[in-house]
Protein backbone atom coordinates (compact mmCIF):
# COMPACT_ATOMS: atom_id res chain seq x y z
CA UNK A 1 0.00 0.00 0.00
CA UNK A 2 1.36 3.39 -0.92
CA UNK A 3 1.68 5.61 1.74
CA UNK A 4 1.62 9.86 2.47
CA UNK A 5 4.15 11.55 5.04
CA UNK A 6 3.23 14.98 6.41
CA UNK A 7 6.59 16.82 8.36
CA UNK A 8 5.09 19.38 10.45
CA UNK A 9 6.67 21.46 11.75
CA UNK A 10 9.86 21.62 10.50
CA UNK A 11 12.18 23.04 13.24
CA UNK A 12 15.12 24.94 13.96
CA UNK A 13 13.75 27.45 10.75
CA UNK A 14 12.44 31.13 11.08
CA UNK A 15 9.23 30.46 10.79
CA UNK A 16 6.90 26.94 10.00
CA UNK A 17 5.61 24.62 7.24
CA UNK A 18 4.11 21.48 6.48
CA UNK A 19 5.69 18.70 4.52
CA UNK A 20 3.78 16.25 2.60
CA UNK A 21 5.46 12.73 0.66
CA UNK A 22 3.58 10.10 -1.34
CA UNK A 23 4.35 6.81 -1.78
CA UNK A 24 3.37 4.64 -4.49
CA UNK A 25 2.37 0.86 -3.72
CA UNK A 26 5.70 -0.19 -3.77
CA UNK A 27 6.39 2.32 -0.57
CA UNK A 28 8.67 4.60 -2.74
CA UNK A 29 8.52 8.02 -3.16
CA UNK A 30 6.25 9.42 -5.36
CA UNK A 31 6.08 13.27 -4.86
CA UNK A 32 6.99 15.53 -2.38
CA UNK A 33 5.47 18.95 -1.52
CA UNK A 34 6.55 21.81 1.14
CA UNK A 35 3.48 23.56 2.45
CA UNK A 36 3.55 26.99 3.07
CA UNK A 37 -0.18 27.50 4.74
CA UNK A 38 0.56 30.98 6.43
CA UNK A 39 -1.63 34.44 5.63
CA UNK A 40 -0.28 36.93 3.17
CA UNK A 41 -0.92 40.23 3.99
CA UNK A 42 1.80 43.36 3.94
CA UNK A 43 1.56 43.96 0.54
CA UNK A 44 -1.62 44.77 1.20
CA UNK A 45 -1.60 46.42 4.84
CA UNK A 46 1.05 49.06 3.34
CA UNK A 47 -1.29 49.99 0.78
CA UNK A 48 -2.72 53.65 1.38
CA UNK A 49 -0.15 54.36 4.08
CA UNK A 50 2.43 57.55 2.69
CA UNK A 51 5.69 56.24 1.25
CA UNK A 52 8.13 57.36 3.99
CA UNK A 53 6.85 54.40 6.11
CA UNK A 54 7.68 51.38 4.35
CA UNK A 55 11.00 51.58 6.02
CA UNK A 56 9.65 51.15 8.99
CA UNK A 57 6.37 49.16 8.44
CA UNK A 58 8.05 45.99 6.24
CA UNK A 59 10.59 45.12 8.83
CA UNK A 60 7.65 43.57 10.71
CA UNK A 61 7.85 41.19 8.70
CA UNK A 62 10.45 39.24 10.14
CA UNK A 63 11.82 39.19 13.67
CA UNK A 64 15.47 37.88 12.42
CA UNK A 65 16.26 40.12 8.96
CA UNK A 66 14.28 42.91 10.08
CA UNK A 67 17.13 45.11 9.00
CA UNK A 68 17.24 43.67 5.31
CA UNK A 69 13.60 44.02 4.57
CA UNK A 70 14.42 47.95 6.10
CA UNK A 71 17.05 48.13 3.84
CA UNK A 72 15.56 47.11 0.77
CA UNK A 73 12.37 49.30 1.33
CA UNK A 74 14.63 52.64 2.02
CA UNK A 75 16.30 51.49 -1.09
CA UNK A 76 13.25 51.85 -3.32
CA UNK A 77 11.87 55.11 -2.02
CA UNK A 78 15.36 56.87 -2.80
CA UNK A 79 14.70 56.21 -6.07
CA UNK A 80 11.15 57.60 -5.20
CA UNK A 81 12.79 60.46 -3.99
CA UNK A 82 15.08 61.34 -6.38
CA UNK A 83 18.28 60.45 -4.52
CA UNK A 84 18.85 57.52 -7.11
CA UNK A 85 19.91 53.95 -6.18
CA UNK A 86 22.01 52.40 -3.84
CA UNK A 87 25.40 54.04 -4.86
CA UNK A 88 23.76 57.74 -5.53
CA UNK A 89 23.63 58.94 -1.45
CA UNK A 90 25.47 60.57 0.40
CA UNK A 91 29.14 58.82 1.25
CA UNK A 92 28.32 58.62 4.85
CA UNK A 93 24.51 57.39 4.05
CA UNK A 94 25.91 54.40 2.20
CA UNK A 95 28.64 53.54 4.18
CA UNK A 96 26.14 53.93 7.28
CA UNK A 97 23.78 51.39 5.26
CA UNK A 98 26.16 49.49 4.60
CA UNK A 99 27.81 49.01 8.27
CA UNK A 100 24.20 48.32 9.12
CA UNK A 101 23.75 45.48 6.44
CA UNK A 102 27.14 43.75 7.26
CA UNK A 103 26.46 43.76 10.57
CA UNK A 104 22.81 42.49 9.76
CA UNK A 105 24.48 39.51 7.66
CA UNK A 106 27.27 38.74 10.33
CA UNK A 107 24.74 37.95 12.87
CA UNK A 108 22.32 35.92 11.07
CA UNK A 109 24.60 33.67 9.88
CA UNK A 110 26.44 33.40 12.65
CA UNK A 111 22.96 32.54 14.47
CA UNK A 112 22.01 30.01 11.81
CA UNK A 113 25.19 28.07 11.36
CA UNK A 114 25.86 27.49 15.42
CA UNK A 115 22.51 27.68 16.45
CA UNK A 116 19.99 26.07 13.87
CA UNK A 117 22.74 24.30 11.46
CA UNK A 118 25.53 22.88 13.89
CA UNK A 119 23.77 20.49 15.79
CA UNK A 120 22.90 18.31 12.86
CA UNK A 121 26.95 18.26 11.60
CA UNK A 122 27.89 17.90 15.12
CA UNK A 123 24.99 14.81 16.34
CA UNK A 124 24.16 13.55 13.04
CA UNK A 125 20.72 13.40 11.35
CA UNK A 126 19.86 10.49 13.26
CA UNK A 127 21.12 12.47 16.29
CA UNK A 128 19.81 12.04 19.56
CA UNK A 129 17.05 15.00 19.33
CA UNK A 130 16.99 15.51 23.01
CA UNK A 131 20.75 16.80 22.06
CA UNK A 132 20.59 17.68 19.33
CA UNK A 133 19.85 21.10 19.02
CA UNK A 134 21.90 24.91 20.53
CA UNK A 135 21.45 23.38 23.97
CA UNK A 136 22.67 20.02 23.52
CA UNK A 137 25.93 22.03 21.31
CA UNK A 138 26.52 24.47 24.86
CA UNK A 139 26.97 21.08 26.59
CA UNK A 140 28.69 19.51 24.49
CA UNK A 141 30.73 21.86 22.29
CA UNK A 142 30.83 24.55 25.21
CA UNK A 143 33.59 26.99 22.87
CA UNK A 144 31.70 26.58 19.90
CA UNK A 145 28.78 27.86 21.08
CA UNK A 146 29.85 30.67 23.08
CA UNK A 147 31.71 31.67 19.73
CA UNK A 148 28.50 31.51 17.89
CA UNK A 149 26.42 34.02 20.79
CA UNK A 150 29.03 36.38 20.97
CA UNK A 151 29.27 36.44 17.14
CA UNK A 152 25.71 37.28 16.45
CA UNK A 153 25.99 39.70 19.77
CA UNK A 154 28.62 41.73 17.95
CA UNK A 155 26.55 42.28 15.04
CA UNK A 156 23.47 43.04 16.48
CA UNK A 157 25.74 45.97 18.32
CA UNK A 158 26.28 46.87 14.89
CA UNK A 159 22.51 46.91 14.26
CA UNK A 160 22.03 48.87 17.13
CA UNK A 161 24.80 51.41 16.42
CA UNK A 162 23.29 52.32 13.04
CA UNK A 163 19.68 51.45 13.34
CA UNK A 164 18.96 53.00 16.51
CA UNK A 165 17.57 49.59 17.67
CA UNK A 166 18.84 45.65 17.44
CA UNK A 167 15.63 45.16 16.21
CA UNK A 168 12.76 47.29 14.42
CA UNK A 169 15.55 50.41 14.05
CA UNK A 170 14.97 53.45 12.03
CA UNK A 171 18.21 53.90 10.77
CA UNK A 172 17.01 54.34 7.30
CA UNK A 173 15.27 56.96 5.44
CA UNK A 174 13.99 57.79 1.91
CA UNK A 175 17.20 59.75 0.39
CA UNK A 176 20.11 58.53 3.35
CA UNK A 177 20.38 58.04 7.09
CA UNK A 178 19.33 59.45 9.83
CA UNK A 179 22.21 59.17 12.31
CA UNK A 180 26.31 58.45 12.05
CA UNK A 181 28.55 56.95 14.07
CA UNK A 182 30.12 58.99 17.28
CA UNK A 183 34.20 58.48 17.73
CA UNK A 184 33.25 56.22 21.23
CA UNK A 185 30.64 54.37 18.86
CA UNK A 186 33.30 53.47 16.53
CA UNK A 187 36.19 52.96 18.66
CA UNK A 188 33.98 50.26 20.60
CA UNK A 189 33.70 47.71 17.60
CA UNK A 190 37.56 48.11 16.52
CA UNK A 191 39.26 48.53 20.36
CA UNK A 192 36.39 47.10 22.33
CA UNK A 193 37.85 44.31 24.74
CA UNK A 194 38.14 40.44 23.54
CA UNK A 195 36.08 39.38 22.12
CA UNK A 196 34.08 42.14 21.17
CA UNK A 197 35.73 43.81 18.66
CA UNK A 198 36.57 43.26 14.48
CA UNK A 199 39.50 41.51 14.85
CA UNK A 200 38.34 38.61 17.60
CA UNK A 201 35.32 38.44 15.14
CA UNK A 202 37.11 38.05 11.64
CA UNK A 203 39.21 35.30 13.24
CA UNK A 204 36.69 33.70 14.80
CA UNK A 205 34.80 33.63 11.31
CA UNK A 206 38.10 32.25 9.80
CA UNK A 207 37.91 29.48 13.01
CA UNK A 208 34.07 28.58 11.59
CA UNK A 209 35.19 28.26 8.40
CA UNK A 210 38.06 26.14 8.80
CA UNK A 211 35.78 23.77 11.17
CA UNK A 212 33.45 23.67 8.12
CA UNK A 213 36.23 22.29 5.49
CA UNK A 214 37.60 19.77 8.30
CA UNK A 215 33.81 18.57 8.97
CA UNK A 216 33.98 18.39 5.18
CA UNK A 217 37.08 16.85 4.97
CA UNK A 218 35.41 13.95 6.95
CA UNK A 219 32.11 13.68 5.94
CA UNK A 220 32.64 14.53 2.27
CA UNK A 221 29.67 11.37 1.12
CA UNK A 222 27.41 13.42 3.40
CA UNK A 223 28.21 16.76 2.58
CA UNK A 224 28.53 16.59 -1.53
CA UNK A 225 25.14 13.78 -1.97
CA UNK A 226 22.81 15.32 0.51
CA UNK A 227 20.25 17.60 -1.68
CA UNK A 228 22.16 17.89 -4.74
CA UNK A 229 20.93 18.81 -8.25
CA UNK A 230 21.48 20.85 -10.95
CA UNK A 231 20.17 24.84 -10.98
CA UNK A 232 20.63 28.39 -12.48
CA UNK A 233 21.56 30.67 -9.38
CA UNK A 234 20.66 34.72 -9.43
CA UNK A 235 22.03 37.31 -7.54
CA UNK A 236 22.99 40.98 -7.73
CA UNK A 237 26.70 41.62 -8.46
CA UNK A 238 29.14 44.94 -8.17
CA UNK A 239 29.33 45.84 -11.63
CA UNK A 240 32.86 44.55 -11.73
CA UNK A 241 31.82 41.09 -10.99
CA UNK A 242 32.58 41.15 -7.61
CA UNK A 243 30.34 39.93 -4.47
CA UNK A 244 28.31 42.95 -3.05
CA UNK A 245 26.08 42.09 -0.64
CA UNK A 246 24.47 45.69 -0.69
CA UNK A 247 23.91 46.93 -4.45
CA UNK A 248 24.66 45.64 -7.29
CA UNK A 249 23.12 45.03 -11.07
CA UNK A 250 21.02 41.27 -11.36
CA UNK A 251 23.17 38.20 -12.85
CA UNK A 252 21.74 34.90 -13.52
CA UNK A 253 24.14 32.01 -14.63
CA UNK A 254 22.54 28.48 -15.57
CA UNK A 255 24.04 25.01 -14.58
CA UNK A 256 27.19 25.31 -17.05
CA UNK A 257 28.13 29.36 -15.64
CA UNK A 258 26.64 30.75 -18.93
CA UNK A 259 24.85 34.07 -18.03
CA UNK A 260 20.78 34.16 -18.55
CA UNK A 261 20.44 37.55 -16.93
CA UNK A 262 23.67 39.53 -18.42
CA UNK A 263 24.28 42.38 -15.66
CA UNK A 264 20.94 44.05 -15.70
CA UNK A 265 19.24 46.45 -14.17
CA UNK A 266 17.48 45.48 -11.12
CA UNK A 267 14.91 48.32 -11.76
CA UNK A 268 13.53 46.72 -14.66
CA UNK A 269 13.50 43.34 -12.71
CA UNK A 270 9.70 43.10 -14.24
CA UNK A 271 10.86 42.33 -17.40
CA UNK A 272 13.18 39.05 -16.67
CA UNK A 273 11.36 38.09 -13.48
CA UNK A 274 7.52 36.73 -12.76
CA UNK A 275 6.07 34.75 -9.92
CA UNK A 276 3.77 31.72 -10.40
CA UNK A 277 0.93 30.54 -8.10
CA UNK A 278 0.21 26.71 -6.66
CA UNK A 279 -2.83 25.75 -5.21
CA UNK A 280 -1.17 23.82 -2.87
CA UNK A 281 1.50 26.59 -1.06
CA UNK A 282 0.72 30.60 -0.05
CA UNK A 283 4.62 30.71 -1.23
CA UNK A 284 4.48 31.88 -4.99
CA UNK A 285 7.58 30.26 -7.63
CA UNK A 286 9.76 32.48 -9.10
CA UNK A 287 10.95 32.11 -12.65
CA UNK A 288 13.25 33.72 -15.32
CA UNK A 289 10.48 34.70 -18.07
CA UNK A 290 13.45 33.67 -20.75
CA UNK A 291 13.35 30.18 -19.45
CA UNK A 292 9.44 29.67 -18.99
CA UNK A 293 7.64 27.99 -15.86
CA UNK A 294 9.07 24.91 -15.77
CA UNK A 295 12.95 25.68 -16.62
CA UNK A 296 13.16 29.42 -15.29
CA UNK A 297 13.51 28.14 -10.97
CA UNK A 298 17.14 29.55 -9.77
CA UNK A 299 18.56 29.38 -6.13
CA UNK A 300 19.70 32.30 -4.41
CA UNK A 301 21.62 32.95 -1.26
CA UNK A 302 24.64 32.44 0.06
CA UNK A 303 25.61 29.34 -2.67
CA UNK A 304 24.20 31.75 -5.55
CA UNK A 305 26.07 34.72 -4.63
CA UNK A 306 29.57 32.45 -4.47
CA UNK A 307 28.89 30.59 -7.51
CA UNK A 308 27.51 34.35 -9.38
CA UNK A 309 30.13 36.22 -8.56
CA UNK A 310 33.81 36.59 -9.95
CA UNK A 311 35.61 37.58 -6.82
CA UNK A 312 35.31 38.96 -3.29
CA UNK A 313 36.55 42.29 -2.95
CA UNK A 314 38.21 41.24 1.05
CA UNK A 315 41.04 39.11 0.93
CA UNK A 316 40.57 36.61 3.32
CA UNK A 317 37.40 35.65 2.13
CA UNK A 318 38.60 36.40 -1.94
CA UNK A 319 41.23 33.21 -0.21
CA UNK A 320 38.36 30.97 0.47
CA UNK A 321 36.05 31.70 -2.59
CA UNK A 322 39.17 30.40 -4.47
CA UNK A 323 39.09 27.50 -2.67
CA UNK A 324 35.16 26.85 -2.66
CA UNK A 325 35.43 27.15 -6.47
CA UNK A 326 38.17 24.98 -6.92
CA UNK A 327 36.41 22.25 -5.64
CA UNK A 328 34.15 21.66 -8.66
CA UNK A 329 36.86 23.33 -10.69
CA UNK A 330 35.31 26.55 -11.17
CA UNK A 331 31.67 25.18 -12.64
CA UNK A 332 28.66 26.24 -10.61
CA UNK A 333 28.21 24.20 -7.46
CA UNK A 334 24.72 22.34 -7.08
CA UNK A 335 25.54 20.77 -3.50
CA UNK A 336 22.33 22.07 -0.96
CA UNK A 337 24.87 21.38 2.26
CA UNK A 338 27.62 23.32 0.32
CA UNK A 339 25.17 26.36 1.38
CA UNK A 340 26.73 26.31 4.54
CA UNK A 341 30.22 26.61 3.38
CA UNK A 342 29.42 29.38 1.10
CA UNK A 343 27.41 31.30 4.34
CA UNK A 344 30.41 31.02 5.99
CA UNK A 345 32.68 32.79 3.94
CA UNK A 346 29.94 35.11 3.58
CA UNK A 347 30.42 35.34 7.19
CA UNK A 348 33.81 35.83 6.96
CA UNK A 349 33.76 38.53 4.48
CA UNK A 350 31.02 40.70 6.21
CA UNK A 351 33.80 40.83 9.59
CA UNK A 352 36.49 42.17 6.92
CA UNK A 353 33.77 44.59 5.56
CA UNK A 354 32.46 45.71 8.73
CA UNK A 355 36.77 45.81 9.61
CA UNK A 356 37.29 48.39 6.95
CA UNK A 357 34.15 50.40 7.28
CA UNK A 358 34.96 51.15 10.73
CA UNK A 359 38.27 52.71 9.43
CA UNK A 360 36.74 54.67 7.18
CA UNK A 361 36.08 58.26 8.57
CA UNK A 362 32.98 58.51 6.38
CA UNK A 363 31.07 57.15 9.26
CA UNK A 364 31.80 60.10 11.60
CA UNK A 365 30.48 62.99 8.92
CA UNK A 366 26.72 64.28 9.60
CA UNK A 367 26.33 65.15 5.32
CA UNK A 368 23.32 62.42 5.94
CA UNK A 369 20.46 62.97 3.12
CA UNK A 370 19.74 63.94 -0.07
CA UNK A 371 16.91 64.26 -2.54
CA UNK A 372 16.52 65.18 -5.99
CA UNK A 373 13.01 65.10 -8.47
CA UNK A 374 10.60 62.97 -6.94
CA UNK A 375 9.52 59.45 -9.43
CA UNK A 376 6.25 57.31 -8.33
CA UNK A 377 7.91 54.08 -8.75
CA UNK A 378 10.97 52.60 -7.04
CA UNK A 379 12.87 49.28 -6.53
CA UNK A 380 15.18 48.15 -3.95
CA UNK A 381 16.96 45.20 -4.30
CA UNK A 382 19.30 43.62 -1.57
CA UNK A 383 21.48 40.47 -0.99
CA UNK A 384 19.21 39.86 2.65
CA UNK A 385 21.08 36.44 4.44
CA UNK A 386 18.91 34.11 3.02
CA UNK A 387 19.20 35.70 -0.93
CA UNK A 388 18.17 38.33 -3.00
CA UNK A 389 15.28 40.69 -1.81
CA UNK A 390 12.98 42.48 -4.14
CA UNK A 391 10.89 45.61 -2.82
CA UNK A 392 8.88 47.48 -5.67
CA UNK A 393 6.24 50.34 -4.47
CA UNK A 394 4.37 52.80 -6.55
CA UNK A 395 2.76 55.99 -4.81
CA UNK A 396 0.06 58.04 -6.50
CA UNK A 397 -0.09 62.04 -5.92
CA UNK A 398 -0.56 62.03 -2.28
CA UNK A 399 2.39 60.56 -1.38
CA UNK A 400 0.49 56.83 -0.46
CA UNK A 401 1.52 53.84 -1.59
CA UNK A 402 -0.53 52.32 -4.13
CA UNK A 403 1.40 49.05 -5.19
CA UNK A 404 3.36 46.80 -3.22
CA UNK A 405 5.67 44.02 -4.35
CA UNK A 406 8.18 41.67 -2.23
CA UNK A 407 9.42 38.66 -3.66
CA UNK A 408 11.92 37.69 -0.57
CA UNK A 409 14.81 35.07 -0.58
CA UNK A 410 12.79 32.28 0.63
CA UNK A 411 10.27 32.76 -1.75
CA UNK A 412 13.07 32.79 -4.50
CA UNK A 413 14.24 29.40 -3.17
CA UNK A 414 11.04 27.58 -3.06
CA UNK A 415 11.01 25.22 -6.04
CA UNK A 416 14.61 24.49 -4.51
CA UNK A 417 13.53 23.32 -1.38
CA UNK A 418 11.15 21.44 -3.16
CA UNK A 419 13.62 19.63 -5.14
CA UNK A 420 15.51 19.27 -1.85
CA UNK A 421 13.21 17.47 -0.25
CA UNK A 422 12.27 15.74 -2.77
CA UNK A 423 16.01 14.42 -3.23
CA UNK A 424 16.65 13.49 0.03
CA UNK A 425 13.01 12.27 0.63
CA UNK A 426 14.25 9.70 -1.98
CA UNK A 427 17.66 8.88 -0.84
CA UNK A 428 16.25 7.80 2.95
CA UNK A 429 12.37 6.65 2.11
CA UNK A 430 12.54 4.50 -1.19
CA UNK A 431 11.63 1.38 0.50
CA UNK A 432 11.22 1.54 3.66
CA UNK A 433 8.14 -0.02 5.67
CA UNK A 434 9.00 2.30 8.95
CA UNK A 435 9.36 6.52 8.74
CA UNK A 436 11.55 7.12 11.64
CA UNK A 437 12.57 10.48 13.14
CA UNK A 438 15.96 10.31 12.17
CA UNK A 439 13.80 9.83 8.17
CA UNK A 440 11.69 12.94 9.08
CA UNK A 441 14.84 15.17 10.37
CA UNK A 442 16.54 14.01 7.38
CA UNK A 443 13.87 16.22 4.93
CA UNK A 444 14.57 19.03 7.87
CA UNK A 445 18.15 19.25 7.13
CA UNK A 446 17.90 19.79 3.20
CA UNK A 447 15.09 22.54 4.26
CA UNK A 448 17.71 24.12 6.98
CA UNK A 449 20.26 24.14 4.93
CA UNK A 450 18.78 27.00 2.87
CA UNK A 451 17.99 29.09 6.13
CA UNK A 452 14.27 29.27 4.96
CA UNK A 453 12.27 32.49 6.46
CA UNK A 454 9.01 31.55 6.18
CA UNK A 455 6.66 33.94 7.81
CA UNK A 456 8.53 36.47 5.27
CA UNK A 457 7.77 34.34 2.32
CA UNK A 458 4.50 34.32 2.94
CA UNK A 459 4.19 38.05 4.93
CA UNK A 460 2.49 36.19 7.63
CA UNK A 461 0.81 37.07 10.86
CA UNK A 462 0.46 34.84 13.59
CA UNK A 463 2.73 30.89 13.61
CA UNK A 464 2.21 28.23 11.19
CA UNK A 465 3.56 24.56 11.98
CA UNK A 466 5.21 22.09 9.76
CA UNK A 467 4.25 18.82 9.76
CA UNK A 468 4.91 15.54 8.14
CA UNK A 469 2.20 13.72 7.01
CA UNK A 470 1.95 10.17 5.24
CA UNK A 471 -0.39 8.69 2.47
CA UNK A 472 -1.16 5.94 0.15
CA UNK A 473 -1.21 5.67 -3.27
CA UNK A 474 -5.15 6.04 -2.76
CA UNK A 475 -4.51 9.41 -0.82
CA UNK A 476 -5.75 7.39 1.85
CA UNK A 477 -4.06 9.21 5.58
CA UNK A 478 -1.48 6.66 7.08
CA UNK A 479 0.15 8.95 9.60
CA UNK A 480 0.83 12.24 10.84
CA UNK A 481 3.66 13.42 12.70
CA UNK A 482 4.77 16.65 14.13
CA UNK A 483 8.70 16.94 14.86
Amino acid sequence: MGQKITIEPVTRVEGHGKVTIHLDEKGNVKQTRLHIVEFRGFERFVQGRPYWEAPVLVQRLCGICPVSHHLAAAKALDVIVGAGTGDGLTPTGEKMRRLMHYGQTFQSHALHFFHLASPDLLFGVDGDPMIRNVIGVALKHKDLAVQGVMMRKFGQEIIKATAGKKIHGTGAIPGGINKHLSIEERDSFLKGADPLNTTKMISWAQEAVDFFKAYHKENKDFIDGFGTFPSSHLSLVRKDGAMDLYHGVLRAIDNDGKKILNDVDYQDYDKYIDEEVRNWSYMKFPYLLSLGKENGWYRVGPLARCNTADFIPTPLAQKELEIFKAYTNGKPNGMSMHMHWARLIETLHAAEMMHELLNDPDLLKDDLVIKGTKVKRGVGLIEAPRGTLFHHYEINDRDQIEMANLIVSTTNNNEPMNRAVNSVAKQYMNGQKEITEGMRNAVEVAIRAYDPCLSCATHALGQMPLEITLFDAHNNLIDKKRS
